[in-house]
């Protein structure tokens, strides 16, 4: 008897609430209210004198979480008279009419008949026994004549989410969806996966807290939680310390419109009338919540990166030791194979080509001063060779003055076959301060470009951390692992790369430094009479440019989108310009450009990208303009470079260049007195010209990287042309910048695919970039861009080795033997 009075309790409670609630409902013009049932439909009709209230009872289970879904339609299109839906609950009201209007871009509106919504749930309760709750849904309009209406109650058996098992729903504008998740006991993160067949329509994916009431409707879905745009694919990492319940919703709605999404209205409709063909825009989702990452990849991922890049140090010092034992060993042997006369090191006498001008002070060998091994000009006139002064009244005009007519510069620089002594004969102090503006000026607008930057992206990121909109930032959403306060930390350490290996580049041209500085300092002949003359100002500021392409470019990543794109892509054409000047000086110490006119020509190049971006999508007047300086540019280049830098830049140069083409090529075809340089600016004007066509037919959409490409091609293309004269005058390539050619090589082509990975898109809405989205390939924390950025690092550093080695094997050749090119 008393299993069934217990059982029978809650039935008695039940019925007692509802007579309760017809009792306190009666007085109301809509008389009492219907008990209800779940899944059974009613229909009825409501006007201005006629009200219907329907009561829903259930009881609940302790620990259980109920959640009840109401659909409502209504036949009725008069948005004067709309059917007035309103469901109270314990702590809660929601209300709605029908029909429901949703507003799109340009006041356009778009009305449903049908709408169907989640009631947010009651909280579980520590009961130990069931508790019984209560729904009342009003059905009421202010019509004065009748309006059918449809109503169906059910209580939904799949609210819950579950870990690792896909779940399939269908959601449309008026018709949201949302589910509840709960944290399993060993799982800190996780990552909800939304994926639909079709790219439209547009949808909003978003996570809140555990609060009623649940924003699910378009005008509201992004006042609360994070949300994200989507077409075919979502993805949001959740971690368990931002609910402290250790629960949250997943809210999924449709949009009316797709403009949102990249799609567009159609252009028929226009005014602000109702809308109707949009009514089947009904979706197909699956969401799949699936474990992240645990603590011990975020320190199996930071050992890797540093690690990585330390075995470059370690390398670096293995190749310095056994340079410097094989360097002990052959002076070894060179002392003891000498002999010595007074107190100077005996070397044999070498022969002095005609070209060489007597009265050169650097560079040149005069046939009187190079037996003993005595400095070229007398102690008494100059200060030693490895002392350097900083006076500023020493300028370069003091040391430009050469009053011999086969010493003037213009008389040297058109000479048929030029060596690198008519080239160097400049003081190498001055020259070398020259080169020094490049490290000091790099670093000043390092400063002042890093410090804006940090503060932009810092104010991007929190920006994203309150709102909770992550449509602000381009990530892959499908491998960004969050750390602190930062949304992608993997791939910001991916950058480590680039500032450890600028950083190890710096140490070696620094060793380099000191090593010739100690040279010069014992009055060595090799170091002040042969090789390539040694400036390191340059190669200072291409380890700076790598170290601050890893700042930069994490900071880009801190918020990757349309409005900073600038700031991973500014060093890079500095580094590509950088590398061509230090390419061209090799041969050219005298002439290259000065670092004011070589970073202004930079700051040129950024405004032209940024203006691309701007511009270069659709309006055709800007292609033209950036071809027409493009080709004007790379002649105007070519024409200094043929001429070494003799050939005036002013209004009258049409006219000289004019002269020249009829002199030589129509008046008389004559062989170009410098054919390599030739065949060189040939090659180059068809590479650029080809550039200039490409943009101007096509116009593609990332102007950022097609600039690069320009600068990229043009170095390799000189790189090229660089090696295969060498070897054409019968220089050799030793084995460090041999292997230093060939890492190169490989590893530019395999960050090269990595890089041609496309992840994301800034160019593309936000819900378009992330169709791109792909997951981790490394270590389960990096994916193909953070691969991009460490194999990037290595092949720059490789790049800039080459640079710094190519030409080791001429340091033991006078400088009135080596040709240039």
């Amino acid at each position: 008897m008393a299993r069934v009075a217990v059982t029978a309790a809650p039935g008695a409670l039940l019925s007692a609430l509802l007579w309760a609630a017809a009792t306190a409902a009666g007085a109301g013009p809509g008389g009492s209210p219907a008990p209800g049932a779940f899944g059974r439909v009613y229909r009825g009709a409501v006007n201005i004198s006629a009200e219907r209230v329907y009561a829903f009872a259930y009881s609940r289970k302790p620990g259980q979480v109920d959640a009840v879904r109401v659909y409502v339609n209504s036949s009725s299109e008069n948005l004067q008279y709309p059917v007035l839906f309103v469901v109270r609950q314990q702590k809660g009201v929601l209300s709605w009419q029908v029909p429901l209007i949703f507003r799109g871009l340009y006041q356009r509106t778009y009305s449903y008949q049908e709408v169907s919504r989640n009631l947010c749930p009651s909280e579980p309760t520590p009961e130990t026994g069931p508790s019984d709750q209560i729904i009342f849904v009003d059905v009421a309009s202010m019509a004065p004549f009748n309006i059918a209406y449809e109503l169906l109650v059910t209580r939904l058996e799949n609210f819950q989410l579950e870990t690792n098992k896909a779940f399939n729903f269908t959601a449309s504008p008026s018709q949201p969806q949302y589910f509840l998740y709960k944290f399993p006991e060993d799982v800190d993160s996780v990552i909800i996966k939304v994926v639909s067949d079709a790219v439209y329509p547009c949808s909003v994916v978003s996570v809140q807290d555990i609060v009623c009431p649940v924003y699910d409707l378009d005008h509201n879905v992004e006042f609360n939680g994070v949300y994200q745009s989507m077409t075919k694919q979502a993805a949001i990492t959740v971690q368990r310390k931002d609910f402290p319940g250790e629960q949250f919703f997943v809210v999924f709605v449709i949009k009316p419109e797709d403009y949102a999404c990249g799609g567009s209205v159609p252009s028929s409709m226009h005014g602000n009338v109702n809308r109707t063909w949009n009514l089947q825009r009904t979706k197909n989702l699956q969401v799949t919540i699936v474990p992240s990452i645990k603590k011990a990849v975020y320190v199996q991922a930071m050992f890797f990166s540093f690690l990585s890049f330390l075995s470059f140090y370690l390398g670096s010092m293995v190749v310095a030791f056994v340079h410097y034992i094989s360097t002990d060993m052959q002076l070894t042997v060179s002392f003891g194979s000498v002999s010595v006369s007074g107190s100077g090191i005996v070397t044999s006498s070498h022969p002095i080509t005609a070209s060489t001008p007597e009265g050169s002070s650097y560079g040149a060998i005069d046939e009187s001063s190079s037996s003993g091994g005595h400095q070229l000009s007398s102690p008494e006139l100059k200060p030693p060779a490895g002392y350097d002064t900083d006076s500023s009244v020493e300028e370069e005009s003091d040391f430009d003055t050469m009053p011999e007519i086969e010493s003037d510069k213009n008389v040297i620089r058109t000479k048929v076959f030029l060596y690198l002594s008519d080239l160097s004969r400049k003081d190498r102090r001055i020259v070398s301060k020259k080169y020094k503006i490049y490290f000091w000026n790099i670093i000043t607008i390092a400063v002042f470009y890093a410090l804006p930057v940090i503060q932009l992206v810092i104010t991007y990121q929190t920006v994203v951390n309150v709102t909770g909109n992550q449509d602000i930032c381009y990530y892959n959403f499908l491998c960004a692992h969050p750390l602190g306060v930062l949304s992608a930390f993997n791939n910001i350490l991916s950058n480590v790369g680039h500032m450890l290996l600028g950083f190890l580049f710096l140490l070696i041209v620094l060793r380099r430094n000191i090593l010739h500085r100690r040279a010069m300092e014992m009055k060595d002949i090799y170091t002040q009479d042969y090789g390539i003359p040694k400036h390191f100002g340059l190669f200072y500021a291409m380890g700076i440019a790598l170290m601050m392409e890893g700042v930069l470019s994490a900071c880009y990543h801190v918020c990757p989108n349309y409005s900073n794109f600038q700031f991973d892509t500014s060093f890079m054409y500095m580094i590509a310009g950088l590398c061509m000047l230090k390419l061209y000086q090799t041969r050219h110490p005298d002439i290259n450009a000065s670092a004011y006119s070589a970073y202004a020509s930079f700051a040129v190049v950024i405004c032209l990208a940024v203006l691309g971006v701007v511009f270069g999508k659709n309006d055709m007047w800007f292609w033209v303009i950036f071809s027409m300086i493009h080709v004007l540019a790379s002649l105007a280049l070519s024409t200094q470079i043929y001429y070494m830098g003799r050939f005036k830049i002013d209004l009258g140069m049409f006219r000289r260049a004019a002269m020249v083409l009829y002199t030589d090529c129509i008046q008389q075809c004559s062989r170009p007195m410098y054919m390599d340089r030739m065949v060189l600016l040939i090659v180059g004007n068809l590479v650029n010209w080809s550039f200039a066509i490409f943009g101007l037919v096509y116009r593609p959409r990332d102007f950022a990287s097609y600039i690069l490409g320009i600068f990229i091609c043009n170095l390799l293309l000189y790189l090229a042309f660089y090696i295969i004269m060498k070897l054409r005058s019968s220089e050799k390539l030793l084995p460090i910048p041999l292997f230093c050619i060939v890492a190169t090589a490989v590893v530019w082509a395999a960050a090269l695919y990595f890089f041609f990975q496309n992840l994301s898109s800034w160019e593309e809405t936000p819900a378009e970039s992330r169709e791109k989205n792909r997951p981790c390939i490394l270590l389960g924390f990096f994916d193909d861009h953070d691969v991009w950025h460490f194999l990037s690092a290595a092949a720059l550093f490789f790049s800039f080795l080459v640079l710094l080695t190519l030409d080791d094997d001429l340091d033991t050749v006078r400088r009135d033997k080596i040709p240039v090119f």
